[in-house]
């Protein structure tokens, strides 16, 4: 994914926000299929001279005077010219925090982004069941520019974030259910494709004080994306929604010494309110 790409991917999401429109009205309006459309918001092509034409005429009809030449402008003044009173949180293309390290983030994704695309399955200890394992499924594509992640375990969801830096992937979510947020640190790999990744996440247990809870964690790489978002997430919805407990047997025993750890005598390292030291003054 060349820079050009990546850039109208950014323009066109905020054309898409600043405008009020969505990817499937933009499709119609366009006469293009709605997955073309989403491989130009994720930076995966970008559009044809007789497509960018066609969607420069769209976006006319709303905002007089827009060309095929005003892409060609830096995002703040885009967006002005579509309107908007630029600030920090508008040039930006992930509201929230601005994360140390995140253009080299970008930079190591442009590089080797494409190798972690996909659908995983985890394993990980279950915290609440000593000798019980759990199994999430994931989804990792390219989108303006980073990896987002999608997680699902009986039907709780999980988005976030995959930075590669270095040898390691850092992941970073939230999950809105219970409003908790997920961390981990993975291995890499070098080469074109993932056979499986591991590493150790971080959560907060679903438990009644929702204990912090560090576990070792393995992603199986299961299948690759068809390159229909909609069709992608719909899927993962599917099979995130069944039982996140394996049939017993089903976990090798490769597997169970990797992920099984002596903690002092605990399944998985955590830290509940009755051992915390934290208190106020």
């Amino acid at each position: 994914m060349g820079p050009m790409t990546e850039t109208f991917a950014h323009k066109l999401t905020l054309a898409l926000k600043v405008l009020s429109i969505s990817r499937a009205r933009l499709a119609a309006d366009l006469g293009v299929d709605k997955s073309v459309v989403a491989r130009w918001a994720s930076g995966v092509t970008r559009p044809s001279a007789h497509n960018l034409a066609v969607l420069s005429a769209a976006i006319a009809r709303l905002r007089p005077g827009f060309t095929a030449l005003d892409w060609d402008r830096d995002l703040e003044d885009l967006a002005r010219r579509l309107g908007v009173e630029t600030g920090p949180q508008v040039a930006g293309d992930i509201p929230g925090l601005p994360l140390t390290l995140l253009e080299q983030a970008r930079a190591a994704t442009a590089l080797r982004g494409r190798t972690y695309e996909g659908f995983y399955r985890t394993t990980r200890p279950y915290p609440q069941v000593p000798g019980q394992y759990v199994h999430d499924q994931v989804r990792v594509r390219l989108s303006g520019g980073l990896l987002s992640l999608r997680m699902v375990t009986g039907g709780v969801t999980v988005d976030g974030w995959v930075l590669p830096l270095g040898t390691q992937l850092f992941v970073i979510g939230g999950e809105m259910t219970s409003g908790s947020m997920v961390f981990a640190v993975l291995h890499g790999v070098a080469g074109r494709g993932v056979g499986a990744l591991d590493g150790l996440t971080l959560f907060s247990s679903l438990d009644v004080r929702r204990t912090p809870t560090a576990t070792p964690i393995i992603l199986d790489h299961t299948g690759p994306l068809s390159g229909d978002p909609i069709m992608d997430d719909t899927r993962l919805a599917q099979i995130g929604a069944g039982s996140p407990i394996p049939p017993e047997g089903s976990i090798s025993e490769e597997v169970r010494r990797h992920l099984d750890r002596d903690v002092g005598g605990d399944w998985v390292l955590s830290l509940p309110l009755a051992l915390s030291m934290a208190r106020g003054e």
